[in-house]
């Protein structure tokens, strides 16, 4: 949780100097007000306002999430920041400028600053309500627990869909508890989890907190592939909450993430995510750019059918994508189901040689540059087998708690190709868990490099 709200908070602070130094830039060039020639220093006036939104980002750096969903309560943060950053612009300016300094100036950019901020945030905030209501990019959740705090949680979840999270319902003991939707035990959990398409799990109950049962209920939740957060109260009836349109006394909330893996991270999830649509572009526009139409012609003469083979498969958290390939085999009823072994009839000439060089896989990058993968990564299952081997391997789902790769860590060691054994499917989920665990860009990095120059890679390929 620490990690996350860190993550969270850096990321706002670094947006918000980006917006800070474009407008001291625009005010300090293009004001009516002023001549910028008659205001010296223009690297002295940034560097000031930059160590004064710092210093005000640290006095007052509340949480940017809200119980109220409604965008006043966004721009009362905002204004309240705005004055702990003008009171800090002009107290160190009384120490660090010249005396000769123009106050009108600093109040001019902030001004321009603050309304930017406004403008900005205001198209961001409807953006993720458009995207929350098409029911993209957020968690499925449930509570476990039915008492007064869980229900008050649920509500402040309903009421504030910036926050990521759709309620699905609660999971008890209780058939009915109040106006509660209960959706089942927690001995239902792989079922309920399948039939409400559930990726995580709040917990507020007290009685998982103990060493036992949070033992047995996270054992439970990995084998069905779902993220589990704790949720501790605090100072349960001193603080008021606006929730919808009642405010009403309720518990402070803090959240622990007891599956943390480095990708759990929002800065290293933000790193991860830059450097994906940097590499998709730069193979889309140097390599498939002009690969593309000498490979369709050839697909195209040697086979019937479409250029592109498109299937669904399991992505993070347990979502399915449509995940796309050069076509390498003649088209078949049994594609969605049968998995291709060596000297399979069904692989056409020219898909043999894709397939050895991997240029099949290149379609994939536009699978990365829309969000569904990654370029490194556990390699994504068609959902035949994701339902076939998380009853075989144990944690078998936890794979999913980060995107899918064109390339992974089971694959540069030697476990790609068929698993038409048991035990080769295992090695490769022993290396994905290996890969979650240990994360870092410089892992990527050395992958993408063995996945280039094949070092030691494919050494035991099916």
């Amino acid at each position: 949780m620490d990690s996350e709200h860190t993550g969270i908070k850096l990321s706002f602070l670094i947006f918000d100097l980006l917006l800070l130094n474009i407008s001291v830039y625009m005010v300090y060039h293009n004001s009516p007000m002023y001549n910028y020639m008659d205001l010296p220093g223009r690297n002295l006036y940034i560097l000031h306002a930059n160590v004064s939104e710092l210093l005000a980002y640290t006095i007052y750096s509340k949480r940017n999430y809200f119980f109220n969903d409604a965008y006043t309560e966004r721009v009362k943060a905002f204004g309240m920041r705005f004055l702990v950053l003008l009171i800090t612009l002009f107290l160190l300016a009384e120490i660090f400028l010249p005396e000769n300094y123009h106050k009108g100036f600093l109040v001019e950019y902030t001004g321009f600053f603050f309304v930017v901020k406004v403008v900005v945030f205001y198209i961001i905030y409807k953006f993720h309500q458009y995207r929350y209501e098409k029911g993209y990019a957020h968690h499925r959740v449930a509570i476990l627990g039915t008492g007064d705090a869980d229900e008050i949680l649920g509500r402040l979840l309903l009421h504030n869909p910036a926050l990521g999270y759709k309620l699905v319902g609660y999971i008890s003991d209780y058939k009915q508890y109040k106006d509660l939707e209960i959706l089942g035990n927690i001995n239902e959990l792989t079922s309920l989890s399948e039939k409400f398409k559930l990726n995580m799990i709040l917990v507020t109950d007290p009685k998982y907190f103990t060493k036992e049962h949070t033992n047995l209920l996270l054992s439970r939740c990995n084998e069905t592939g779902l993220r589990v957060r704790y949720v501790l109260m605090k100072d349960f009836w001193n603080s008021q909450r606006k929730i919808g349109k009642k405010t009403e006394k309720s518990p402070l909330f803090e959240m622990f993430n007891p599956q943390e893996i480095p990708l759990d991270k929002l800065t290293l999830r933000v790193e991860k995510r830059i450097f994906d649509i940097c590499f998709s572009l730069a193979v889309i526009v140097f390599l498939f750019s002009w690969l593309f139409p000498i490979i369709m012609i050839m697909i195209k003469l040697n086979s019937k059918g479409p250029v592109f083979f498109k299937q669904k498969r399991t992505g993070i958290n347990n979502k399915t994508f449509t995940c796309l390939k050069f076509r390498t085999m003649t088209v078949n009823v049994d594609a969605d189901s049968k998995q291709a072994v060596a000297n399979d009839a069904r692989i056409t000439s020219i898909g043999k040689f894709m397939r050895r060089t991997n240029m099949d896989e290149l379609p994939q990058f536009f699978n990365v540059l829309m969000g569904n993968m990654s370029v490194v990564g556990p390699r994504p299952h068609m959902l035949k087998h994701t339902t076939q081997y998380a009853e075989l391997i144990q944690h078998y789902k936890v794979r999913h708690f980060v995107k899918p790769g064109i390339t992974g860590w089971a694959q540069v060691n030697g476990y790609r190709g068929s698993t038409d054994e048991l035990w080769k499917m295992e090695k490769r989920v022993e290396y994905d868990m290996e890969y979650l665990e240990n994360w870092d860009f410089l892992h990527d990095m050395k992958i993408i490099f063995m996945t280039i120059f094949g070092t030691n890679a494919y050494k035991n390929a099916g």
